[in-house]
């Protein structure tokens, strides 16, 4: 009877053969992304404070509506970028230890959208006099974005995490179900960085109106933020795509035994 062995190890002789042009651009798209992801948040946070007045709860709906922008570019683009971005930074740790960290921070983003939802609500129902909810783009758009959002959760969760008590038995299926897991994740993260773009344009307008053609400074600090999630859209277009960023294990194939 003859046996074959196959032997799936992952080591870094192709890293040790980047060239420093290799290493060059691996270091500043990663910075570059990191410091996208944080500089989103912290500019969406000085826009809110400095031009809206911080933050409050149901006894001031104005002041309710901040936690809205904050807290969904918290969730959907920081929080959920750098879940994306663990499977490029982490490239000497076990994959079962990445895609722990990848549930931990797709989890952080959970109660920032929730509490944004809620909030963004809750300022339309108790404004006077209401706001109607659900009729623009913007919405339209994040609640796509939402649902898709809890759909990769829930599978992801099932499929990579729950599954990996029965390894063996679900290794194909699991296998399988990486390349669709991966594309719906990037269409979802591109989808907020729509919801986000639309959103902050239709704040703008509704604030300034005519003033937004005057070149007010809070309208360049606006498309500022805009311009910073587009960014961050192009490069991790690219960071995803570039194959030699990408981990992936060898496989040997050992002479058979007799």
């Amino acid at each position: 009877m003859t046996t074959v062995k196959v032997v799936c190890h992952r080591h870094y002789e192709d890293e040790n053969e980047w060239s420093c042009g290799n290493w060059l651009e691996y270091t500043l798209v990663i910075v570059l992304a990191t410091i996208l992801l944080l500089g989103s948040l912290g500019l969406t946070l000085f826009w809110v404070i400095n031009y809206h007045g911080g933050f409050a709860w149901q006894e001031d709906p104005k002041k309710q509506f901040n936690l809205h922008p904050v807290l969904m570019v918290a969730g959907f683009i920081t929080f959920s970028g750098f879940s994306i971005l663990l499977y490029r930074i982490c490239r000497c740790c076990r994959r079962i230890y990445v895609k722990l960290l990848h549930t931990i921070f797709h989890a952080l983003a959970i109660p920032c959208v929730a509490l944004g939802f809620l909030a963004v609500l809750d300022s339309h129902n108790l404004a006077n006099p209401p706001i109607a909810n659900f009729y623009s783009l913007h919405s339209w758009i994040g609640l796509v974005t939402m649902g898709l959002f809890a759909i990769q959760f829930v599978f992801g969760f099932f499929s990579f995490l729950i599954l990996l008590c029965c390894e063996g038995a679900t290794a194909g299926f699991r296998s399988a179900m990486v390349p669709i897991h991966a594309s719906f994740g990037l269409t979802t993260f591109m989808l907020a960085i729509a919801a986000c773009v639309t959103g902050l344009t239709e704040k703008v307008m509704f604030k300034l109106g005519n003033r937004y053609s005057h070149f007010e400074e809070e309208g360049y600090v606006v498309n500022t933020i805009g311009i910073t999630l587009i960014a961050l859209g192009i490069l991790f277009g690219y960071i995803l795509h570039r194959d030699s960023f990408r981990h992936r294990p060898n496989v040997l194939i050992r002479s058979p035994d007799l």
